[in-house]
């Protein structure tokens, strides 16, 4: 797969704009619409700009995707990082109820974008960038677990990442709100797996 870079990067105020906008847009279409109304005339009507102006960021569709994905595992990498720095002195029970709040922090924020934005990552080629994130993030996790002395840390990592996004993933398709309750069950799932006593 190629990957997907934009076209430039909005420098004036007014193309700043131009370019959020875009975005707004296109996240709008995807939480209310769906992907099968997800194109680029669309989000740019959506937008209030002309397909040209939008053409003038992003090659297509999958730029615009991959920017919002990228978004979200930015602000998702904040959040980890905030929760890895409030977790000094920490015992790892509460260190893994930091990290399963700050995980699912971009659910709270809007469940469906997150859901739709998941989906969408499966299928884009992004650039490097976000997928150093993603490393990022996993290595805040492995090194947490390091720390406690877990047994096969990068693995441990990889199946706790899994499972809690699964356990988002599946309470955001089933229509639940309450995240206080989703980070209970996700705190004892972790718990369980951590082999730490409730």
């Amino acid at each position: 797969m190629t990957e997907i870079l934009l076209r430039k990067q909005p420098l004036q105020a007014r193309s700043k704009a131009s370019f959020e906008a875009i975005l707004e847009a296109a996240a709008q279409i995807l939480v209310g619409a769906g992907f099968a109304a997800f194109n680029t005339n669309t989000i740019a009507e959506r937008a209030g700009v002309s397909v040209g102006t939008l053409y003038q960021y992003f090659p297509g569709k999958e730029a615009i995707l991959a920017e919002l994905v990228a978004r979200m595992r930015q602000q998702m990498l904040a959040d980890l990082a905030e929760a890895n720095r409030q977790s000094e002195g920490q015992t790892l029970a509460e260190v893994a109820h930091l990290f399963i709040n700050a995980s699912l922090r971009h659910h709270q924020r809007n469940p469906a974008l997150a859901e739709a934005l998941e989906q969408a990552e499966c299928g884009l080629a992004l650039e490097d960038g976000s997928c150093e994130i993603k490393f990022q993030i996993n290595d805040l996790i492995i090194a947490q677990l390091e720390r406690f002395e877990v047994p096969d840390p990068q693995i441990a990592a990889r199946d706790l990442s899994v499972m809690v996004q699964a356990m988002a993933d599946a309470a955001t398709q089933a229509g639940e709100t309450d995240f206080d309750a989703l980070a209970k069950r996700c705190g004892r799932a972790v718990k369980g797996y951590l082999r730490i006593a409730p």
